[in-house]
């Protein structure tokens, strides 16, 4: 097998996190890759990232990248890199993503019939300036996010520690939401409507744009993040 510069973490059948630098105020808040393969072969990359030559390879080994996704408005530092490692890949993200890119991406407004029983997604309403869409994995019970909460548990030196409680709404961050996503919830209603459809899911596991991935009871974690942010009124 080739060694990528990146190794790939196996968390469940069908299902990998690739780990790159993302550094931030001089602290490291990492670019979570989540990697899905389909029942036909075909894979799933969740998020861009600086990829390199081995990375592609081992991804290939996988099987046939057949989407990019990016899920967020912001996400796009590293979508050239993506594009340029993956070409063949339809590149898929939500409406508006691409308008500062010298390339198109295909809007992500519903999930792509081959992914049926597989994958789901849901838009988080209320929120436009992200325009986050959340993803479940229905074989490994895993939800797959963002911005939408991140995951910094235990202790990370006193920077980044401060960092940290001051960018996290209601100030924890193991997991917790971010004073800037906070922020951005323009449509309170639609917002709780969308998080309760989350919620409504059967997953276990939470992998984190930002952080750690959240291996079990993620789903009661997930909730207490969000009311911890303010959003009290969520089922």
């Amino acid at each position: 097998m080739v060694l990528t510069e990146t190794p790939l973490l196996y968390l469940a059948p069908n299902l990998w996190l690739q780990t790159f630098p993302f550094k931030t105020l001089g602290v490291d808040l990492q670019r979570n890759v989540t990697i899905l393969r389909l029942a036909s072969g075909k894979l799933i990359l969740h998020s861009s990232a600086p990829f390199s030559a081995d990375d592609v390879a081992t991804i290939e080994e996988l099987g046939r990248p057949a989407w990019l996704i990016d899920t967020l408005l912001r996400h796009d530092t590293f979508a050239a890199e993506g594009r340029g490692a993956f070409p063949q890949a339809k590149y898929l993200a939500p409406p508006g993503f691409s308008i500062n890119l010298p390339f198109q991406t295909e809007a992500l407004l519903a999930a792509p019939s081959e992914w049926a029983g597989e994958v789901e997604i849901v838009p988080i309403d209320g929120v436009p300036d992200f325009g986050e869409i959340v993803f479940f994995h229905l074989p490994s019970r895993t939800l797959i996010v963002a911005d939408l909460v991140v995951n910094f548990p235990g202790e990370h030196g006193l920077w980044a520690n401060l960092l940290l409680h001051f960018a996290s709404a209601g100030g924890r961050h193991d997991p917790g939401m971010t004073v800037l996503f906070k922020k951005a919830v323009l449509d309170r209603e639609a917002f709780v409507r969308s998080i309760n459809r989350v919620l409504a899911w059967d997953f276990d596991r939470v992998i984190v744009g930002h952080g750690e991935p959240i291996e079990t009871g993620g789903k009661e974690k997930l909730r207490a993040a969000v009311r911890a942010a303010g959003f009290s009124e969520i089922g």
